[in-house]
């Protein structure tokens, strides 16, 4: 299994596009966000192409 991990996107949904395709053209199972998703310019977006993945998602979130 190739899993793909990914993390400070703040809301740049330009960018976690492109980040994506090449995670696609590698072939990986799986997404793992590690976090920083928000905030940043186009939040709503952003959120949904995350839940929309067609590629299993996981997020991890942590707290102080």
């Amino acid at each position: 299994m190739l899993v793909a991990a990914i993390y400070d996107i703040h809301a740049n949904l330009p960018v976690l596009e492109a980040v994506l395709e090449e995670i696609r053209q590698v072939g990986a199972d799986h997404v793992v966000v590690g976090g920083d998703v928000l905030p940043g310019p186009m939040p709503r977006e952003t959120l949904t192409y995350l839940l929309d993945l067609d590629i299993p998602v996981q997020f991890y979130l942590w707290q102080r």
